[in-house]
């Protein structure tokens, strides 16, 4: 040992027992390694389950917020839009919001949150920004019931901006929310493409305010009137910002119906009178 000590005799052989001792001792260490691998391994992925879920919450969060802009702007614009048509009138307008419809499939009518003490009364124009909307039919004191001008008893006095071509569009029987013009001759000139504009005859609607434009013409030897079809351009059954018209009173005249049925209870009078003389 002294010698060893002095001279170093057996450093060769202590090396060479060391290195041959290396893999016993990884042997030895291999359960701590692996035990701490996989502790590493199951930290590690709850920690990655954690994330991955409050990545998820704060995901749906940012998509609702997102949404919930993007409804504000659509909104926004759809009353820009609806201020910029109220410019286009020489009435005053009160501003709605339609907040029901009815359930009725035979009736076209949307419920708004205007009624008796806003100024609504039956009759009163209503409009959209993009065109004719309909007329209020029965008011209450905090909402009013609103005839569309798509509905088959509803009918709507119109003229072709082009040459000024008159008809009458009433809602379309068949459930579409369109307008058929009635009573057109096959020798009008009436075209696919035109626009339809408020005539104003009947003072319900304000004349010149947009109404429809005419999607089909068919006209046939053998029947005495064109069959015309038209599209509103109102967005009907999307909007939920409408106008009602103001004015300083309440109309005399009646809800604008079928004017078919006014025209012949006119001439039944006519003819009474005639009796009489």
């Amino acid at each position: 040992m002294t010698a060893d000590q002095r001279f170093g005799y057996m450093d060769h052989a202590r090396q060479a027992l060391g290195v041959a001792a290396i893999p016993v001792y990884w042997l030895a260490d291999t359960p701590a390694r692996i035990s701490g691998s996989l502790e590493e391994v199951f930290v590690s992925r709850a920690e990655l389950l954690d994330e991955n879920a409050r990545l998820r919450e704060e995901l749906m969060l940012s998509r609702q917020r997102f949404q919930f802009a993007e409804s504000l702007a659509v909104e926004n614009d759809r009353l820009l839009a609806l201020q910029n048509a109220s410019a286009l009138l020489e009435d005053e307008v009160l501003p709605a919001e339609i907040v029901n419809v009815s359930p009725d499939p035979f009736s076209r009518r949307v419920l708004i949150d205007k009624g008796e003490r806003d100024g609504a009364f039956e009759g009163q124009a209503v409009l959209e920004a993009n065109g004719l909307m309909g007329q209020v039919v029965q008011v209450m004191p905090f909402s009013s019931w609103v005839l569309l001008i798509t509905d088959a008893s509803h009918v709507t006095p119109v003229e072709v901006i082009r040459n000024g071509e008159r008809a009458l569009a009433r809602g379309s029987p068949d459930g579409d929310a369109e307008l058929d013009l009635e009573f057109v001759i096959p020798s009008q000139d009436i075209e696919v493409g035109d626009s339809l504009i408020s005539s104003g005859m009947g003072q319900v609607y304000p004349k010149n305010y947009p109404v429809a434009e005419v999607i089909s013409v068919r006209r046939s030897s053998r029947e005495p009137y064109a069959a015309v079809r038209a599209r509103p351009m109102a967005q009907i059954r999307s909007t939920r910002h409408v106008m009602l018209v103001l004015e300083a009173a309440a109309p005399d005249y009646p809800v604008l119906a079928d004017e078919t049925d006014s025209v012949a209870d006119g001439e039944s009078g006519l003819a009474s009178a005639d009796s009489a003389n």
